[in-house]
């Protein structure tokens, strides 16, 4: 469609408005069309109406908790509340076991304060309350016929300290923490490689045979670090067993999950204590 013009009658100027005779007459500036005038108005109306928009949008997301957001909300998955969790204070001049001047990865805050706190609604156990516990009491935690070699090995691995915390969930789920701390961490990831990681893992009690866990995808792991996840193999006993390992410097944690029934123990609750124990110790 060719567009149509329609020219506009040349303007009458007033005669005040004429320059002297012998200046230089300098035309006044045009005014735009009216119709132009209203078109800017109206996209200046509507940017501003945008932009409001656009602004109120951003505020109201910052302002609002995340599963109050359309899209962005979070069902109940079975994981636990656990309490907020900090970092431990180092003694004067020590550094993180990951940072710069720590080449050897050596944890010198109290072992103890690394344990992971028990989560909203728990039982503690009275004997795994967070505080030092025999290498007996560690061992306790493998089958009865493996304990006395891997005593001697844990003896030949000079292990310095050992800290554990338990509890009990409302559901029956049980949980022990252990935490091992070695001269090194070659004695760390050797002790390790001997329990775990040459093939023949040494059995826990309640579980004589344990597979890969195969839920486990090593999400939020602190780099430098190694994770070992098993499942007890089917069927389950009495109860379902999970067991969880991380290598941390010259820290080894022992993870353990059981509950009795035929439900067994829940991935999602014992994915998220290997994780944060594991955060812990980074």
């Amino acid at each position: 469609m060719t567009e149509q013009t329609t020219e506009t009658p040349a303007a009458t100027v007033p005669a005040e408005d004429v320059a002297p005779a012998g200046d230089t007459a300098v035309p006044p500036a045009p005014k735009p069309p009216r119709r132009v005038l209203r078109a800017v108005a109206r996209w200046t109306v509507a940017a501003l109406v945008l932009g409001g928009l656009g602004a109120g949008t951003a505020f109201g997301i910052t302002s609002m908790e995340r599963t109050d957001v359309p899209g962005l909300a979070t069902g109940s998955d079975g994981r636990w509340d656990y309490p907020e969790l900090t970092l431990p204070a180092l003694p004067a001049g020590s550094p993180r076991p990951y940072s710069d001047g720590n080449v050897a990865e050596i944890h010198h805050a109290d072992l103890r304060r690394l344990l992971l706190p028990a989560p909203a609604g728990a039982t503690v156990d009275k004997k795994l309350d967070g505080g030092w516990v025999s290498a007996e009491r560690y061992l306790s935690e493998y089958e009865k016929s493996e304990r006395a070699d891997l005593g001697r090995l844990l003896d030949d691995s000079a292990p310095r300290h050992i800290a554990a915390r338990g509890w009990t969930m409302p559901d029956g789920t049980s949980t022990r923490i252990y935490l091992v701390r070695f001269n090194s961490t070659a004695f760390a990831q050797g002790f390790m490689d001997s329990i775990a990681v040459s093939g023949s893992e040494v059995p826990l009690v309640g579980a004589p045979e344990s597979v890969l866990d195969e839920g486990w995808s090593g999400g939020g792991k602190v780099p430098g670090t190694s994770s070992y996840v098993f499942d007890e193999a089917k069927p389950f006993g009495e109860a379902q067993v999970r067991q969880g390992y991380v290598v941390a410097g010259d820290t080894l944690a022992l993870v353990v999950q059981s509950r009795k029934g035929k439900e067994g123990t829940r991935s999602v609750p014992f994915h998220q204590t290997v994780i944060l124990q594991n955060q812990l110790l980074g």
